[in-house]
């Protein structure tokens, strides 16, 4: 099979935004955002939001786990221990209250089940939240514009270069697929047996971000580890592939990763963790360099394909 990167056919699908996506999109911030006021002239009501320090005591002991500061809770929202809530409903924004509870038989700390508690309380603020209008006010106040009508269009704009990324994205993972699809290698069992575990290591990490573990997941699905790590093995000779075509590519392109691209590469890096360039200097091993040259080298391979490849666009 001879290998081929240039003159690949693919697909590139464009979505176009519409106006009810970005209609529901606006509402979304509008439920993630609710306008927030401190009340100031009258006691908290349940449906309030408290901001509020408080710890907690048995028999006059100031026990482990029962104390914050700067504690939001919603009055009525069941979020603590029944009794405790209730208990808050008249309280003042600078006010100190006390509150006596009883801990559920079946609470989950063996050590206070059923137990009678007091919980000192300081009422920093009563605040109440609303949803806000789809108005000029919500557009200065959350979007950054002076009109609402100028935040539509702000927010179709984002909308619509996400979408066109995404498909871009997929469309070079496809050419990408296809060219490595064409290359023809004989992996030893050792370089399987790696690239088996990567599949795994990412599977585990991605069901991590879930919350559920590989137990879970194989008790879901009726599997068991080894059969999971069988099923990978299409994917794994895959990735071998695609890392081979990349490497193959590079070496017959000449292709080289540049210092400023490095450099943009690891301020990506740090940009998507929240981090300083600082920050990420004590991570930035002999193996971190390795990952960003090849993620670089990767994405210059990746456009060189595209470059090179009868698109077609729907």
């Amino acid at each position: 099979m001879n290998f081929v990167y240039r003159g690949l056919e693919g697909t590139l699908d464009r979505h176009v935004v519409s106006d009810l996506e970005v209609k529901r999109q606006l509402e979304y911030i509008i439920q993630q955002n609710p306008k927030v006021q401190v009340i100031t002239d009258r006691p908290a009501q349940l449906g309030d939001e408290l901001i509020l320090d408080y710890a907690g005591f048995c028999d006059g002991v100031q026990f482990e786990g029962g104390t914050a500061e700067f504690q939001s809770l919603t009055l009525g929202s069941g979020t603590f221990i029944p009794g405790f809530e209730e208990q808050l409903v008249g309280a003042n924004a600078g006010s100190f209250v006390i509150v006596n509870v009883t801990f559920p038989e079946a609470y989950h700390a063996p050590n206070l089940a059923g137990k009678a508690a007091e919980f000192r309380c300081r009422i920093h603020e009563v605040r109440v939240s609303t949803p806000y209008q789809l108005d000029d006010t919500f557009a200065r106040e959350i979007g950054g514009c002076e009109t609402m009508e100028a935040f539509r269009e702000k927010l179709q704009r984002s909308m619509q270069a996400y979408s066109d990324d995404r498909s871009e994205m997929e469309l070079q993972n496809e050419l990408m697929r296809k060219a490595a699809e064409t290359m023809e290698i004989h992996p030893t069992e050792e370089q399987m047996e790696e690239a088996l575990e990567e599949q795994m290591q990412n599977l585990t990490a991605q069901l991590s971000q879930k919350g559920l573990t590989l137990e879970m997941y194989c008790r879901f699905t009726n599997s068991t580890p080894e059969k999971i790590r069988e099923d990978a093995r299409a994917n794994a000779l895959a990735s071998l592939k695609m890392n081979a075509a990349v490497e193959q590519i590079v070496a017959l392109e000449n292709l080289v990763a540049e210092e400023a691209e490095i450099n943009q590469a690891v301020a990506m890096v740090a940009r998507q963790n929240n981090m300083t360039l600082e920050q990420l200097k004590p991570y930035y091993d002999a193996e971190f360099e390795a990952a960003i040259v090849r993620s670089v080298l990767t994405g210059k391979v990746m456009k060189l394909i595209r470059d090179n490849a009868v698109i077609t666009e729907i």
